[in-house]
């Protein structure tokens, strides 16, 4: 089991960030993030995910006229804007990911839908952990889903096999700029046991 200070990283103290003070990620740290989170576990291996780290000031500007008024000054604050998106091809990949039984892939490719279905959530399981890894790491992740994904896609995107699922600042939280943290639901709320 993970030490007290771990899961208080990751869990316990660890806040959504609206700020970011002004200290660079580096590519040395964001290779190091993907090779962490790759590891978490995605339904045959699928690993749709789809990553753009926009780090420079022009990329970020990119984004700007897809964000809601709200997420402006959090995404320009960022060190980086990360876009995860989600591969709808994903089992082009089907030699290299189960080599030992390729062929498993070939029920995505011959319906669009479940592949669709596939990648989403498996995409979004890859973007949680990519958050708990950078936890890890040291950084600290401010998600967002105030966007328009039309344009995110068309901005990103554009041939049309990738779609977003939501963006996530990545950085050194700027702990001024923190709401309270907010309740959540308690056990009973939320699980049975049968």
């Amino acid at each position: 089991m993970l030490d007290e200070d771990a899961l208080k990283r990751l869990f316990l103290e660890a806040r959504s960030q609206n700020g970011f003070l002004d200290k660079p990620v580096d590519e040395a740290m964001l290779t190091a993030l993907y090779e962490l989170m790759k590891f978490g576990p995605t339904s045959v291996n699928c690993s749709p995910l789809r990553v753009i780290f926009l780090v420079s000031p022009e990329a970020k500007k990119t984004l700007l006229p897809a964000l809601s008024p709200g997420n402006v000054g959090k995404a320009m604050s960022a060190p980086v804007v990360a876009v995860l998106g989600h591969d709808l091809h994903f089992f082009r990949h089907a030699a290299r990911l189960f080599p030992h039984r390729p062929g498993v892939f070939d029920g995505f490719a011959a319906d669009p839908a479940l592949a669709e279905t596939t990648a989403f959530r498996n995409g979004t399981l890859q973007a949680a952990y990519l958050m708990i890894a950078a936890r890890a790491l040291g950084l600290d992740c401010g998600p967002m889903s105030g966007f328009d994904e039309a344009a995110v896609n068309r901005l990103f995107f554009p041939e049309g096999d990738v779609r977003v699922n939501f963006l996530c600042n990545l950085g050194y939280g700027d702990t001024g700029k923190i709401f309270p943290r907010l309740p959540r639901l308690s056990f009973p709320n939320v699980c049975a046991i049968r």
